[in-house]
Protein backbone atom coordinates (compact mmCIF):
# COMPACT_ATOMS: atom_id res chain seq x y z
CA UNK A 1 0.00 0.00 0.00
CA UNK A 2 2.64 2.52 0.99
CA UNK A 3 4.72 1.70 -2.12
CA UNK A 4 1.70 2.30 -4.36
CA UNK A 5 0.94 5.60 -2.66
CA UNK A 6 4.61 6.63 -2.89
CA UNK A 7 4.44 6.03 -6.64
CA UNK A 8 1.34 8.21 -6.86
CA UNK A 9 3.13 10.95 -4.89
CA UNK A 10 6.10 10.65 -7.26
CA UNK A 11 3.66 10.96 -10.20
CA UNK A 12 2.23 14.16 -8.72
CA UNK A 13 5.71 15.53 -7.99
CA UNK A 14 6.75 14.62 -11.56
CA UNK A 15 3.90 16.68 -13.03
CA UNK A 16 4.50 19.46 -10.53
CA UNK A 17 8.14 19.63 -11.68
CA UNK A 18 7.10 19.65 -15.33
CA UNK A 19 4.70 22.54 -14.74
CA UNK A 20 5.72 24.66 -11.77
CA UNK A 21 9.49 24.61 -12.18
CA UNK A 22 9.02 26.87 -15.21
CA UNK A 23 8.38 29.50 -12.57
CA UNK A 24 11.98 29.35 -11.46
CA UNK A 25 13.72 29.13 -14.82
CA UNK A 26 11.29 30.45 -17.43
CA UNK A 27 12.47 34.05 -17.33
CA UNK A 28 16.15 33.06 -17.43
CA UNK A 29 15.61 30.98 -20.55
CA UNK A 30 13.40 33.65 -22.10
CA UNK A 31 16.00 36.39 -21.58
CA UNK A 32 18.78 34.10 -22.92
CA UNK A 33 20.70 34.32 -19.63
CA UNK A 34 20.92 30.52 -19.61
CA UNK A 35 20.20 27.77 -22.11
CA UNK A 36 17.39 25.30 -21.56
CA UNK A 37 19.86 22.54 -20.66
CA UNK A 38 21.66 24.76 -18.14
CA UNK A 39 18.30 25.76 -16.64
CA UNK A 40 17.31 22.12 -16.18
CA UNK A 41 20.57 21.30 -14.37
CA UNK A 42 20.49 24.39 -12.12
CA UNK A 43 16.82 24.00 -11.24
CA UNK A 44 17.22 20.28 -10.57
CA UNK A 45 19.92 20.80 -7.94
CA UNK A 46 18.31 23.80 -6.22
CA UNK A 47 14.73 22.46 -6.32
CA UNK A 48 15.86 19.25 -4.63
CA UNK A 49 17.86 21.12 -1.98
CA UNK A 50 15.01 23.49 -1.16
CA UNK A 51 12.53 20.64 -0.95
CA UNK A 52 14.63 18.61 1.48
CA UNK A 53 15.72 21.52 3.72
CA UNK A 54 12.56 23.63 3.88
CA UNK A 55 9.71 21.56 2.47
CA UNK A 56 8.37 20.35 5.79
CA UNK A 57 6.50 23.43 7.05
CA UNK A 58 4.20 23.90 4.03
CA UNK A 59 3.61 20.13 3.89
CA UNK A 60 2.39 20.20 7.49
CA UNK A 61 0.01 23.08 6.68
CA UNK A 62 -1.54 21.23 3.75
CA UNK A 63 -1.79 17.90 5.60
CA UNK A 64 -3.38 19.22 8.79
CA UNK A 65 -5.03 22.61 8.24
CA UNK A 66 -7.14 22.43 5.05
CA UNK A 67 -9.41 19.81 6.55
CA UNK A 68 -9.70 19.37 10.29
CA UNK A 69 -8.08 15.95 10.93
CA UNK A 70 -10.12 15.46 14.09
CA UNK A 71 -13.17 15.11 11.85
CA UNK A 72 -11.75 11.75 10.74
CA UNK A 73 -10.39 10.74 14.15
CA UNK A 74 -12.77 7.80 14.40
CA UNK A 75 -12.35 6.82 10.72
CA UNK A 76 -8.69 7.48 9.80
CA UNK A 77 -8.96 5.17 6.78
CA UNK A 78 -11.44 7.60 5.24
CA UNK A 79 -8.80 10.32 5.40
CA UNK A 80 -6.30 7.88 3.89
CA UNK A 81 -8.54 7.16 0.88
CA UNK A 82 -9.16 10.89 0.53
CA UNK A 83 -5.46 11.68 0.36
CA UNK A 84 -5.02 9.01 -2.32
CA UNK A 85 -7.73 10.75 -4.36
CA UNK A 86 -5.87 14.05 -3.90
CA UNK A 87 -2.68 12.56 -5.37
CA UNK A 88 -4.49 11.17 -8.41
CA UNK A 89 -6.70 14.18 -9.18
CA UNK A 90 -3.91 16.76 -8.86
CA UNK A 91 -1.47 14.67 -10.88
CA UNK A 92 -4.00 14.30 -13.71
CA UNK A 93 -4.82 18.01 -13.86
CA UNK A 94 -1.18 19.09 -13.78
CA UNK A 95 -0.39 16.66 -16.59
CA UNK A 96 -3.21 18.08 -18.74
CA UNK A 97 -2.16 21.67 -18.05
CA UNK A 98 1.50 20.93 -18.82
CA UNK A 99 0.59 19.37 -22.17
CA UNK A 100 -1.18 22.66 -23.01
CA UNK A 101 1.76 24.76 -21.82
CA UNK A 102 -0.27 26.44 -19.06
CA UNK A 103 1.50 27.35 -15.76
CA UNK A 104 -1.24 26.41 -13.30
CA UNK A 105 -0.95 26.48 -9.54
CA UNK A 106 -0.32 23.16 -7.84
CA UNK A 107 -1.28 24.86 -4.58
CA UNK A 108 -4.73 25.55 -6.01
CA UNK A 109 -4.97 21.93 -7.12
CA UNK A 110 -4.09 20.35 -3.79
CA UNK A 111 -6.26 22.65 -1.70
CA UNK A 112 -9.20 22.17 -4.08
CA UNK A 113 -8.85 18.38 -4.09
CA UNK A 114 -8.60 18.17 -0.29
CA UNK A 115 -11.69 20.36 0.10
CA UNK A 116 -13.57 18.33 -2.54
CA UNK A 117 -13.05 14.91 -1.00
CA UNK A 118 -13.63 16.23 2.53
CA UNK A 119 -16.96 17.73 1.55
CA UNK A 120 -18.12 14.37 0.15
CA UNK A 121 -16.65 12.35 3.02
CA UNK A 122 -17.84 14.32 6.03
CA UNK A 123 -19.92 17.27 4.90
CA UNK A 124 -19.26 20.96 4.33
CA UNK A 125 -18.28 21.60 7.94
CA UNK A 126 -15.33 19.20 7.74
CA UNK A 127 -13.43 21.74 5.64
CA UNK A 128 -11.46 24.34 7.58
CA UNK A 129 -12.79 27.33 5.68
CA UNK A 130 -10.78 29.83 7.76
CA UNK A 131 -7.51 28.21 6.64
CA UNK A 132 -8.70 28.15 3.04
CA UNK A 133 -9.67 31.81 3.41
CA UNK A 134 -6.19 32.68 4.65
CA UNK A 135 -4.56 30.75 1.81
CA UNK A 136 -6.91 32.32 -0.76
CA UNK A 137 -5.99 35.80 0.44
CA UNK A 138 -2.37 34.79 -0.04
CA UNK A 139 -3.12 33.72 -3.62
CA UNK A 140 -4.75 37.08 -4.38
CA UNK A 141 -2.01 39.13 -2.73
CA UNK A 142 0.91 37.10 -4.11
CA UNK A 143 0.92 38.51 -7.69
CA UNK A 144 0.18 42.00 -6.38
CA UNK A 145 3.06 41.95 -3.89
CA UNK A 146 5.47 40.26 -6.30
CA UNK A 147 4.51 42.60 -9.13
CA UNK A 148 4.95 45.66 -6.93
CA UNK A 149 8.35 44.52 -5.68
CA UNK A 150 9.48 43.67 -9.22
CA UNK A 151 8.29 47.04 -10.54
CA UNK A 152 10.13 48.83 -7.74
CA UNK A 153 13.37 46.91 -8.35
CA UNK A 154 13.18 47.42 -12.09
CA UNK A 155 12.35 51.12 -11.79
CA UNK A 156 15.52 51.61 -9.75
CA UNK A 157 17.66 49.61 -12.20
CA UNK A 158 16.12 51.39 -15.18
CA UNK A 159 16.48 54.90 -13.80
CA UNK A 160 19.93 54.64 -12.25
CA UNK A 161 21.63 52.23 -14.65
CA UNK A 162 19.91 51.48 -17.96
CA UNK A 163 18.72 55.01 -18.83
CA UNK A 164 21.96 56.80 -17.85
CA UNK A 165 24.36 58.16 -20.48
CA UNK A 166 27.10 55.78 -19.27
CA UNK A 167 25.25 52.66 -18.04
CA UNK A 168 28.41 50.57 -17.75
CA UNK A 169 29.95 53.01 -15.29
CA UNK A 170 26.67 53.20 -13.39
CA UNK A 171 26.56 49.42 -13.17
CA UNK A 172 30.04 49.36 -11.64
CA UNK A 173 28.83 51.70 -8.90
CA UNK A 174 25.64 49.73 -8.31
CA UNK A 175 27.16 46.24 -8.23
CA UNK A 176 27.68 46.24 -4.42
CA UNK A 177 24.07 47.30 -3.89
CA UNK A 178 22.73 44.69 -6.29
CA UNK A 179 24.89 42.04 -4.64
CA UNK A 180 23.63 43.05 -1.20
CA UNK A 181 19.99 43.03 -2.33
CA UNK A 182 20.32 39.67 -4.01
CA UNK A 183 22.02 37.97 -1.07
CA UNK A 184 19.88 39.68 1.57
CA UNK A 185 16.73 38.09 0.19
CA UNK A 186 18.31 34.66 0.43
CA UNK A 187 20.32 35.32 3.56
CA UNK A 188 17.70 36.79 5.86
CA UNK A 189 15.29 33.93 5.27
CA UNK A 190 17.50 30.92 4.59
CA UNK A 191 20.94 31.50 6.13
CA UNK A 192 19.77 31.31 9.77
CA UNK A 193 18.82 27.69 9.20
CA UNK A 194 21.88 26.84 7.13
CA UNK A 195 24.30 28.33 9.70
CA UNK A 196 22.77 26.54 12.68
CA UNK A 197 25.21 23.58 12.41
CA UNK A 198 28.14 26.02 12.36
CA UNK A 199 26.85 27.77 15.46
CA UNK A 200 26.31 24.44 17.22
CA UNK A 201 29.83 23.30 16.30
CA UNK A 202 31.47 26.48 17.57
CA UNK A 203 29.47 26.34 20.79
CA UNK A 204 29.89 22.65 21.57
CA UNK A 205 33.41 22.09 20.28
CA UNK A 206 35.16 25.39 21.00
CA UNK A 207 32.96 26.87 23.71
CA UNK A 208 32.34 30.08 21.72
CA UNK A 209 29.06 31.69 22.72
CA UNK A 210 28.53 33.89 19.68
CA UNK A 211 24.99 35.11 18.97
CA UNK A 212 23.55 32.98 16.18
CA UNK A 213 22.67 35.97 14.02
CA UNK A 214 26.31 37.13 14.02
CA UNK A 215 27.34 34.06 12.04
CA UNK A 216 24.49 34.68 9.60
CA UNK A 217 25.44 38.33 9.14
CA UNK A 218 29.13 37.49 8.71
CA UNK A 219 28.35 34.80 6.12
CA UNK A 220 26.06 37.13 4.18
CA UNK A 221 28.57 39.99 4.27
CA UNK A 222 31.43 37.79 3.03
CA UNK A 223 29.22 36.45 0.24
CA UNK A 224 28.10 39.95 -0.82
CA UNK A 225 31.69 41.30 -0.89
CA UNK A 226 32.88 38.24 -2.82
CA UNK A 227 30.06 38.56 -5.36
CA UNK A 228 30.88 42.26 -5.84
CA UNK A 229 34.57 41.55 -6.44
CA UNK A 230 33.83 38.74 -8.88
CA UNK A 231 31.28 40.89 -10.72
CA UNK A 232 33.73 43.79 -11.07
CA UNK A 233 36.33 41.40 -12.46
CA UNK A 234 33.83 39.95 -14.93
CA UNK A 235 32.77 43.42 -15.99
CA UNK A 236 36.36 44.51 -16.60
CA UNK A 237 37.21 41.41 -18.63
CA UNK A 238 33.95 41.37 -20.58
CA UNK A 239 33.05 45.02 -20.85
CA UNK A 240 35.52 45.83 -23.64
CA UNK A 241 35.67 44.24 -27.03
CA UNK A 242 32.10 42.88 -26.93
CA UNK A 243 30.97 41.10 -30.11
CA UNK A 244 27.47 42.04 -31.02
CA UNK A 245 25.89 39.44 -33.28
CA UNK A 246 28.85 37.20 -33.97
CA UNK A 247 27.08 34.27 -32.38
CA UNK A 248 29.41 33.88 -29.41
CA UNK A 249 26.87 35.39 -27.07
CA UNK A 250 23.16 35.98 -27.43
CA UNK A 251 23.43 39.02 -25.12
CA UNK A 252 25.63 41.59 -26.82
CA UNK A 253 25.00 44.45 -24.39
CA UNK A 254 27.70 44.25 -21.64
CA UNK A 255 25.34 45.73 -19.04
CA UNK A 256 22.65 43.18 -19.82
CA UNK A 257 25.26 40.42 -19.90
CA UNK A 258 26.38 41.25 -16.38
CA UNK A 259 22.80 41.56 -15.16
CA UNK A 260 22.24 38.19 -16.80
CA UNK A 261 24.81 36.72 -14.41
CA UNK A 262 22.86 38.22 -11.50
CA UNK A 263 19.72 36.76 -13.03
CA UNK A 264 21.22 33.28 -12.97
CA UNK A 265 21.81 33.68 -9.21
CA UNK A 266 18.29 35.01 -8.69
CA UNK A 267 16.95 32.06 -10.68
CA UNK A 268 18.81 29.75 -8.31
CA UNK A 269 17.08 31.41 -5.36
CA UNK A 270 13.67 31.10 -7.05
CA UNK A 271 14.34 27.41 -7.69
CA UNK A 272 15.30 26.94 -4.05
CA UNK A 273 12.20 28.89 -2.95
CA UNK A 274 9.97 26.87 -5.24
CA UNK A 275 11.34 23.58 -3.99
CA UNK A 276 10.86 24.68 -0.38
CA UNK A 277 7.23 25.75 -0.91
CA UNK A 278 5.65 23.65 -3.64
CA UNK A 279 7.10 20.26 -2.76
CA UNK A 280 4.48 20.25 -0.01
CA UNK A 281 1.79 20.02 -2.66
CA UNK A 282 3.14 16.65 -3.76
CA UNK A 283 4.17 15.05 -0.49
CA UNK A 284 1.65 16.30 2.08
CA UNK A 285 -0.94 13.64 1.14
CA UNK A 286 1.74 10.94 1.20
CA UNK A 287 2.97 12.13 4.60
CA UNK A 288 -0.56 11.98 6.01
CA UNK A 289 -1.09 8.49 4.56
CA UNK A 290 2.21 7.22 5.94
CA UNK A 291 1.32 8.59 9.37
CA UNK A 292 -2.08 6.87 9.32
CA UNK A 293 -0.56 3.56 8.22
CA UNK A 294 2.11 3.77 10.92
CA UNK A 295 0.00 4.89 13.87
CA UNK A 296 -3.58 4.01 12.96
CA UNK A 297 -4.64 7.56 13.80
CA UNK A 298 -4.97 10.88 11.98
CA UNK A 299 -2.10 13.42 12.09
CA UNK A 300 -2.65 16.18 14.64
CA UNK A 301 -0.24 18.41 16.55
CA UNK A 302 2.67 15.97 16.66
CA UNK A 303 2.80 15.60 12.88
CA UNK A 304 6.16 15.88 11.11
CA UNK A 305 7.43 15.01 7.63
CA UNK A 306 9.91 12.08 7.40
CA UNK A 307 13.09 12.79 5.44
CA UNK A 308 12.50 9.99 2.91
CA UNK A 309 9.23 11.63 1.86
CA UNK A 310 10.95 14.99 1.32
CA UNK A 311 13.64 13.25 -0.77
CA UNK A 312 10.99 11.42 -2.83
CA UNK A 313 9.22 14.69 -3.56
CA UNK A 314 12.46 16.41 -4.54
CA UNK A 315 13.42 13.58 -6.90
CA UNK A 316 9.98 13.61 -8.53
CA UNK A 317 10.14 17.36 -9.15
CA UNK A 318 13.58 17.08 -10.75
CA UNK A 319 12.55 14.15 -12.97
CA UNK A 320 9.41 15.88 -14.22
CA UNK A 321 11.32 19.07 -14.96
CA UNK A 322 13.97 17.23 -16.97
CA UNK A 323 11.51 15.29 -19.13
CA UNK A 324 8.51 17.60 -19.62
CA UNK A 325 9.46 21.08 -18.44
CA UNK A 326 10.04 22.78 -21.81
CA UNK A 327 6.44 23.70 -22.69
CA UNK A 328 5.63 25.82 -19.68
CA UNK A 329 9.13 27.36 -19.59
CA UNK A 330 8.41 28.77 -23.07
CA UNK A 331 5.05 30.22 -21.99
CA UNK A 332 6.41 31.99 -18.90
CA UNK A 333 9.75 33.08 -20.33
CA UNK A 334 8.79 34.19 -23.83
CA UNK A 335 5.04 34.56 -24.32
CA UNK A 336 4.06 37.21 -21.72
CA UNK A 337 6.52 40.03 -22.52
CA UNK A 338 9.88 40.20 -24.34
CA UNK A 339 12.42 39.90 -21.54
CA UNK A 340 15.95 41.21 -21.10
CA UNK A 341 18.18 39.94 -18.24
CA UNK A 342 17.63 43.20 -16.32
CA UNK A 343 13.87 42.62 -16.23
CA UNK A 344 14.20 38.90 -15.61
CA UNK A 345 16.56 39.54 -12.69
CA UNK A 346 14.09 41.90 -11.02
CA UNK A 347 11.12 39.58 -11.61
CA UNK A 348 12.94 36.60 -10.13
CA UNK A 349 14.25 38.56 -7.17
CA UNK A 350 10.70 39.68 -6.38
CA UNK A 351 9.42 36.11 -6.77
CA UNK A 352 12.08 34.68 -4.47
CA UNK A 353 11.32 37.34 -1.87
CA UNK A 354 7.60 36.60 -1.92
CA UNK A 355 7.79 32.81 -1.96
CA UNK A 356 10.57 32.39 0.61
CA UNK A 357 8.72 34.59 3.08
CA UNK A 358 5.60 32.50 2.53
CA UNK A 359 7.57 29.30 3.09
CA UNK A 360 8.89 30.57 6.40
CA UNK A 361 5.30 31.35 7.43
CA UNK A 362 4.09 27.92 6.27
CA UNK A 363 1.73 29.41 3.66
CA UNK A 364 1.32 27.41 0.41
CA UNK A 365 1.30 30.38 -1.97
CA UNK A 366 1.41 30.04 -5.73
CA UNK A 367 4.83 30.40 -7.31
CA UNK A 368 3.02 30.76 -10.65
CA UNK A 369 1.19 33.80 -9.30
CA UNK A 370 4.39 35.28 -7.91
CA UNK A 371 6.43 35.02 -11.10
CA UNK A 372 3.66 35.98 -13.51
CA UNK A 373 2.90 38.95 -11.26
CA UNK A 374 6.59 39.87 -11.28
CA UNK A 375 6.79 39.67 -15.09
CA UNK A 376 3.66 41.84 -15.42
CA UNK A 377 5.21 44.37 -13.03
CA UNK A 378 8.25 44.60 -15.32
CA UNK A 379 5.98 44.98 -18.34
CA UNK A 380 4.08 47.84 -16.74
CA UNK A 381 7.30 49.73 -16.11
CA UNK A 382 8.74 49.01 -19.57
CA UNK A 383 5.65 49.47 -21.73
CA UNK A 384 2.23 48.15 -20.81
CA UNK A 385 1.44 47.64 -24.51
CA UNK A 386 4.14 44.97 -24.66
CA UNK A 387 2.14 42.67 -22.36
CA UNK A 388 0.50 39.89 -24.35
CA UNK A 389 -3.04 39.92 -23.02
CA UNK A 390 -4.00 36.71 -24.82
CA UNK A 391 -1.33 34.77 -22.92
CA UNK A 392 -2.42 36.29 -19.60
CA UNK A 393 -6.04 35.45 -20.39
CA UNK A 394 -5.14 31.79 -20.92
CA UNK A 395 -3.04 31.67 -17.74
CA UNK A 396 -5.70 33.40 -15.63
CA UNK A 397 -8.37 31.09 -16.99
CA UNK A 398 -6.30 28.06 -16.00
CA UNK A 399 -5.79 29.52 -12.51
CA UNK A 400 -9.53 30.09 -12.01
CA UNK A 401 -10.70 26.66 -13.16
CA UNK A 402 -8.01 24.70 -11.30
CA UNK A 403 -9.80 24.69 -7.94
CA UNK A 404 -13.24 23.57 -9.21
CA UNK A 405 -11.69 20.97 -11.52
CA UNK A 406 -9.48 19.40 -8.86
CA UNK A 407 -12.23 19.64 -6.24
CA UNK A 408 -14.59 17.79 -8.58
CA UNK A 409 -11.94 15.22 -9.51
CA UNK A 410 -11.04 14.73 -5.85
CA UNK A 411 -14.66 14.18 -4.89
CA UNK A 412 -15.36 11.78 -7.78
CA UNK A 413 -12.19 9.73 -7.33
CA UNK A 414 -12.79 9.56 -3.57
CA UNK A 415 -16.33 8.28 -4.07
CA UNK A 416 -15.12 5.61 -6.51
CA UNK A 417 -12.15 4.63 -4.30
CA UNK A 418 -14.34 4.30 -1.23
CA UNK A 419 -16.53 1.83 -3.11
CA UNK A 420 -13.62 -0.16 -4.54
CA UNK A 421 -11.38 -0.17 -1.45
CA UNK A 422 -13.67 -0.65 1.56
CA UNK A 423 -11.08 -2.87 3.23
CA UNK A 424 -8.74 0.11 3.71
Amino acid sequence: MIILVALLAFYLAWNLGANDVANSMGTSVGSKAVTLRQALIIAGILEFTGAVLFGGEVSETLATEIVNPSTFASTPQTLLIGMVSVLISCGLWLQIATSLGLPVSSSHGVVGAIAGFSWIAAGIHSVDWSSIGTITIGWVLTPVISGSVAALFYSIVKRWILDRPHPLQQLREWIPWLSAALLSVFGVIVLPTLTQPVHAFLTNRWGLTLPAHDITLATGAIAAVSLSLVSWRQLESGGAGERGSGGESKISNPVERQLGRFQVLSACFVAFAHGSNDVGNAIAPLAAIAYIRRTGSVPLGDFSIPLWILVLGGLGIVAGLAVLGKNVITTVGENIIPLQPSGGFCAELATATTVLLASRLGLPVSTSHALVGGVIGIGLVQNWRSIRISTLRSIAGAWVITIPITASLGAIIFAIARLLLPQL
